[in-house]
């Protein structure tokens, strides 16, 4: 993936999310959270309207978004 496109891709993610304060890298280990998936949610539909992905690939990226979208789906209903 080009630099561009990355810092594009971290842009419109940034723009998705609700304005907070992000707390300072942890170096003990992988931290992630809910944020971090809507994020992620956020990357896989900027990256596949610009044509990111091969059509062989879409099938898996289109699985795994309906998957994450699902997860996240149920976390809102419970937090609710």
């Amino acid at each position: 993936m080009s630099e561009e496109l990355a810092s594009a891709i971290a842009e419109e993610a940034a723009k998705a999310q609700p304005a907070q304060e992000q707390p300072a890298p942890q170096q003990q280990g992988a931290d992630l959270n809910i944020s971090d998936l809507v994020a992620l949610k956020s990357i896989l539909e900027v990256a596949s309207q610009r044509g990111a992905f091969k059509a062989a690939e879409l099938e898996a990226v289109g699985r795994t978004f309906n998957k994450l979208n699902a997860f996240l789906e149920s976390v809102a209903k419970k937090e609710a």
